[in-house]
């Protein structure tokens, strides 16, 4: 029986650490990300969902309509569509690579991209203590008269400036979840809830946007239970998690069990900004059920999904 694997895509799948962020160098890395994926679905006869990030490119997008508002004019966009704006766009070049990939190889396989919507609690305590920084970074005087007219909140950011702040809520269901399923069942590989998807709130029966960012890797995780998949795995730019990490008694974890990954967890041995989530969603996705869960570098994706590299978080 075939298994089914959501891959959650980290920044580096698209954008390397020093580039400008053209399109050219973006599709580069994306045609290079699409090899490995397409060698997963061939050589492994999995089904696989992919999500991915969508930071550099909303920074990229928000500092657009910034430039645009103050040199002619024009209104910006709110955050939720920015993150509806940058799924299409990341989203339209992963299923071109892919789709160019599988030609290449003498294979026909639809691949389509949801611009997908999660929804989060209204009355998330994220929403009261907004700690996402989104944005350009500004000098104390101009971000604070932003904050002043726009009703932002800003922070002084590691002294690199101020920035704006927005809340991350945990998502609680994805929207199109429905159409993601019947796709997958049809044989669609299927790009879904990209950056973390859109959130949205239910007020009187009825959506809307919010400002806020969703931890990728933690809707990745919920987009994994919908689908119903196997194998969740988070690819980034390490390879695998570790427990004092940086220091004289580091360790890296291959295989692990849940609960022993959830007590490190919770000593506080993963950084709340980087492979925090990702552990967090690994430990969800397990213990909703699924199979294993893998965070992996980018380029042993192959390998990791086969369970030789990587941390590979099982139930026992």
């Amino acid at each position: 029986m075939r298994k089914r694997v959501v891959i959650a895509l980290g920044g580096n799948a698209i954008l390397q650490r020093g580039q400008k962020g053209t399109y050219d160098e973006q599709m580069e890395n994306v045609k290079k990300t699409a090899k490995q994926i397409v060698d997963i679905i061939l050589n492994n006869d999995y089904e696989v969902v992919i999500t991915h990030g969508n930071g550099p490119q909303v920074g990229a997008l928000l500092l657009h309509m910034d430039a645009g508002q103050q040199l002619y004019g024009i209104p910006a966009q709110p955050m939720d569509v920015a993150g509806a704006m940058t799924q299409g766009q990341i989203g339209y070049m992963i299923q071109q690579a892919i789709t160019n990939e599988l030609k290449r190889r003498g294979i026909y396989k639809p691949v389509a991209t949801i611009v997908t919507q999660v929804l989060v609690d209204k009355n998330d305590p994220a929403f009261q203590n907004p700690s996402k920084p989104v944005g350009p970074f500004y000098d104390e005087e101009t971000a604070k008269r932003l904050a002043k007219e726009k009703e932002w909140v800003v922070v002084e950011d590691a002294g690199r400036g101020w920035r704006r702040v927005v809340p991350s809520p945990d998502p609680k269901d994805i929207i199109e979840k429905d159409i993601i399923r019947d796709l997958v069942e049809k044989g669609f590989i299927v790009i879904a809830s990209g950056g973390g998807g859109i959130p949205v709130i239910e007020e009187n029966g009825q959506l809307k946007g919010v400002e806020a960012v969703i931890d990728k890797d933690l809707a990745g995780e919920k987009l994994a239970e919908v689908v119903n998949a196997d194998i969740f795995m988070i690819l980034t730019d390490v390879n695998g998690a570790a427990i004092n990490y940086g220091k004289p008694n580091e360790r890296w974890l291959h295989k692990v069990a849940v609960d022993e990954l959830r007590k490190y967890y919770e000593e506080g041995h993963f950084k709340k900004g980087s492979m925090g989530p990702k552990v967090l969603a690994a430990i969800r996705f397990v213990e909703w059920g699924g199979e294993r869960a893998v965070i992996a570098a980018l380029d042993k994706a192959v390998d990791a999904l086969e369970g030789r590299t990587g941390t590979q978080v099982i139930k026992m």
